[in-house]
């Protein structure tokens, strides 16, 4: 027997959960960007270790939900935290808290889950706001305990509430009468360097149980092909146009042929209006062809064969409200 878990790996957008959930793999399973909201879709990524095997649940960002793939991303984050076994809340702790990361506090603080671990990430950095979030999470259980809410304050004001002087009254225990192990474990990451995110790995494990593998030790993720094929393409426009088209750019790929010595994909990028449509494309065709070729690179490491890509523009008027497109992008498995 050895020891499992599922651990849903939460937090808000951009707080550096994908590229832990690839340091604690050893390999690339989720995108990276520093434009938020990179993450659209509920990433498995599986740890094989002497211990045992953990599977990551790498979710979307929490964030101020705006339109139907907003609210969708969200509740996706939220769902899978409710279904899995331990719950990995990650803080971007080079930033004083936000209220994403308040709203994560005061959920945990209300429906007290048994295992839960606070990663304060980013921890190389300076200033590093430790004691700051400490304080909104015992500012958290206080609220809980008086039935307070903060939800309805903005970011400035609701990091605020979770300041308070050195003198500050010593917070009551949030899990009263519960036992010690229930009580939220905080570690420390730096989950862009080699064994940075080990603290994390072994917090996690200290949580699991012995059970049985849940899926073979050679596996890392079992993330959809076509759906890991769209995010390399995406995380290689997001790479290219930076904030020039942050979330109004959808991928879906539309077929996978196994040739035997390689598979081609034909994908089409989707975007909002005709003006964005040369962005897209670039002059001469010089971004797309960039964004195929650096994608094909990626995408033969990934799965071991050359990947021929074949991307075609269109231009679909308000594609984040359709239900056709947003489920075949895989937003909507299972949530409405």
């Amino acid at each position: 027997m050895a020891l499992v878990a599922t651990v849903a790996v939460v937090g808000r957008t951009n707080a550096g959960k994908s590229t832990l959930v690839n340091a604690l793999v050893g390999e690339k399973v989720s995108i990276v960007s520093p434009v938020e909201q990179t993450t659209r879709n509920t990433i498995r990524g599986i740890v094989a270790d002497p211990r045992g095997q953990l599977v990551l649940l790498d979710t979307p960002g929490l964030h101020k939900a705006v339109g139907t793939l907003g609210t969708l991303l969200n509740r996706m984050a939220r769902r899978s935290a409710a279904g899995a076994d331990i719950t990995c809340v990650v803080f971007d702790a080079s930033q004083e808290p936000q209220l994403e990361d308040i709203g994560w506090m005061q959920r945990v603080a209300k429906e007290k889950p048994e295992k839960v671990v606070f990663v304060l990430n980013k921890a190389d950095k300076s200033p590093f706001f430790e004691k700051m979030f400490r304080d909104a999470w015992n500012e958290a259980c206080e609220m809980r305990d008086d039935g307070r809410d903060v939800s309805h304050l903005s970011s400035d004001i609701a990091a605020q509430c979770s300041l308070r002087s050195e003198d500050m009254r010593r917070p009551r225990s949030p899990w009263k009468g519960a036992p010690t192990k229930s009580a939220p474990l905080w570690v420390k990451s730096i989950s862009t360097t080699e064994g940075g995110a080990k603290d994390v790995l072994d917090a996690l494990f200290g949580f699991a149980e012995e059970g049985e593998l849940l899926f073979d030790e050679d596996i890392v993720t079992d993330y959809p092909r076509k759906l890991a094929i769209a995010d390399a393409i995406r995380e290689k426009y997001l790479s290219h146009l930076h904030q020039e088209l942050p979330h109004e750019l959808g991928i879906v790929v539309k077929r996978v042929v196994d040739e035997g010595s390689r598979w081609s994909a034909v994908a089409e990028v989707l975007v909002n209006r005709p003006s964005q449509k040369p962005i897209v494309i670039g002059r001469s065709a010089s971004t797309i062809k960039a964004v195929r070729k650096s994608a094909e690179r990626e995408l033969k490491d990934v799965f071991g064969i050359p990947v021929a890509l074949e991307l075609w523009v269109r231009v679909e008027p308000n594609w984040m409200k359709n239900q056709k497109l947003l489920a075949e992008m895989g937003y909507l498995g299972g949530l409405v």
